[in-house]
């Protein structure tokens, strides 16, 4: 069984645009308030979306001063500097010394931090494959050949 296309996308990539950003935004919303499960009293509140994005941001691209990860993230020095100091509160993030400024820190993720991505991660990649698993094998093909086209327009 195929898909059905809109003999109208080609000719309106406005209605495509919509249709995509509508889905996507969706589905992006849907894995991004997949929550842990509660672990019973007394267990630490569950990070923010703001902490775990900073996380992975600084997890993927190696150490970083809190004023790069605050630009990377497009927030302010003040509400990163309050996001930092929780992550490092629950040992999920580290300081360290600037290599070349000694007025400057530089924050890495600890191994509890890489834990807690790496669980979150998994946690969200079984709910999707748990989703896609209720396709139909031509519907997960056509999502297979469309990832990386879809990569490449989040990344341009």
């Amino acid at each position: 069984m195929t898909t059905p296309v809109d003999p109208g996308a080609a000719a309106n990539p406005g209605g495509l645009a919509e249709e995509l950003r509508i889905s996507i935004a969706r589905l992006s919303r849907r894995l991004r308030h997949l929550r842990p499960a509660d672990t019973g009293a007394g267990a630490p509140a569950a990070l923010t979306l703001t902490q775990f994005a900073a996380l992975a941001a600084i997890e993927r691209h190696g150490s970083m001063t809190p004023r790069e990860l605050a630009d990377h993230e497009k927030v302010q020095p003040p509400s990163m500097t309050r996001v930092l100091a929780s992550l490092e509160e629950r040992g999920l993030v580290a300081r360290n010394p600037h290599p070349t400024d000694r007025r400057q820190v530089e924050m890495s993720v600890t191994a509890a931090g890489a834990a807690l991505l790496r669980d979150e991660r998994r946690r969200k990649e079984a709910w999707l494959s748990r989703r896609l698993g209720e396709l139909t094998e031509d519907e997960r093909e056509v999502l297979r050949r469309a990832a990386p086209i879809i990569d490449r327009l989040s990344r341009s």
